[in-house]
């Protein structure tokens, strides 16, 4: 069975068809799916697929990218969800400095009242990181978060700063990218992962895996990462589907 640990079926992308999407996720042994939130809509939205599906379970928290954007009354809205059962993760939270919308020190603000907030409410956390590695890895030491832990979403940096999450309680999770055949690094990374640090995401509608990269993504193909990942390992895919499974029901506190 698979484990799509990231997954944005919230989003307006799937508002036609949303039920059909699950039900081929379901034909392809998706045992669960997370949907993360990550403003005040998505939170909503992943709520309510939450408790309508039992295999599907949420994350709350709030984007760098709209950092600028978020209250007290946010942060009191996620940790009051952070007490529902089938949330089982704070995030996305991390730092963004490619999409110029919100400065980075109202970023890192937010991304340490997130920390602290996971720490209180003691749930683990969802990286989101572009273009900021070193920022985030500092801030994660600063803020002691291997107290939660968590899991570095869609990875893409190198096996030294893996390495340094990892020594953090962090999980190293690949997405769609795994699966290009010009994207060497995430391969090469991948290959280097020890396989009980490992997660696999969709990070859907995004990241298409191959074969369909350009169409909109979806949980059924978290497989392609799955597949992807055996191939570089030398192992089965049965080996990467449980292995990954049972690393984020360890790390998700899901029975």
């Amino acid at each position: 069975m698979l484990f799509d640990t990231h997954a944005h079926l919230n989003a307006t992308q799937f508002n036609e068809d949303v039920e059909q999407v699950i039900e081929r996720a379901r034909a392809e042994s998706v045992s669960h799916i997370v949907v993360v939130g990550f403003d005040r809509p998505t939170i909503q939205r992943a709520m309510e697929l939450a408790e309508q599906y039992s295999f599907i379970y949420a994350a709350v928290g709030w984007h760098p990218v709209d950092a600028i954007h978020m209250t007290d009354e946010d942060l009191i809205m996620i940790e009051r969800l952070a007490a529902h059962p089938k949330v089982v993760a704070l995030g996305e939270m991390g730092l963004d400095y490619y999409w110029d919308q919100s400065p980075k020190d109202v970023q890192k603000e937010v991304f340490r009242k997130q920390i602290r907030l996971a720490k209180k409410v003691k749930l683990p956390i969802i990286i989101h990181n572009r273009d900021a590695t070193a920022d985030i890895v500092d801030i994660l030491r600063e803020e002691r978060a291997e107290e939660v832990g968590g899991v570095m979403h869609c990875f893409s940096g190198s096996i030294e700063v893996a390495r340094q999450c990892m020594d953090m309680n962090f999980y190293i999770s690949f997405g769609g990218p795994v699966t290009f055949k010009n994207a060497k690094k995430p391969k090469e990374v991948a290959k280097e992962i020890p396989l009980d640090r490992l997660l696999i995401e969709t990070d859907c509608p995004y990241l298409t895996p191959h074969p369909f990269r350009g169409k909109r993504n979806e949980p059924s193909y978290v497989k392609y990462i799955a597949e992807a990942i055996a191939e570089l390992k030398g192992l089965s895919f049965g080996e990467v589907a449980q292995k990954t499974s049972d690393n984020a029901k360890r790390l998700f506190g899901i029975i």
